[in-house]
């Protein structure tokens, strides 16, 4: 009998790092686009801005490790909003893996992880 998983299959990488077909669906979650990658390049099968940190969260954060905590708190509670969003990816992830891409440096300390566990729970 073949072993299937029943949990979703939610990765994240950069922005930066070469598309790769283990991706599967490659959903940008960023608010804005990333800096010095070309669209043709990225292999971006949906940019959901929407999902995104406020522009408000994302300007206060700075991506500044000493706020982390403060942020993935607010950002939980922004993304308690926007379940129809949460299920549509949890959706996607029934048919196949799905790469959340992001863009910043400090790939601890983002939106993205904050969503994967959002996301796995």
């Amino acid at each position: 009998m073949p072993r299937t998983s029943l949990a979703p299959k939610f990765r994240i990488k950069r922005a930066y790092e070469a598309p790769s077909p283990r991706d599967g669906t490659r959903i940008l979650v960023d608010r804005l686009w990333p800096r010095g990658v070309k669209k043709t390049d990225a292999a971006i099968s949906r940019w959901m801005k929407e999902i995104a940190p406020s522009n408000e969260l994302r300007k206060w954060f700075g991506h500044d490790p000493a706020r982390w905590e403060e942020f993935r708190r607010r950002y939980e509670a922004e993304l308690e909003e926007k379940r129809e969003l949460l299920g549509e990816l949890r959706a996607l992830a029934k048919k196949g893996p799905v790469t959340l891409v992001y863009s910043a440096r400090d790939e601890a300390h983002n939106q993205a992880v904050v969503l994967l566990e959002m996301l796995r729970h």
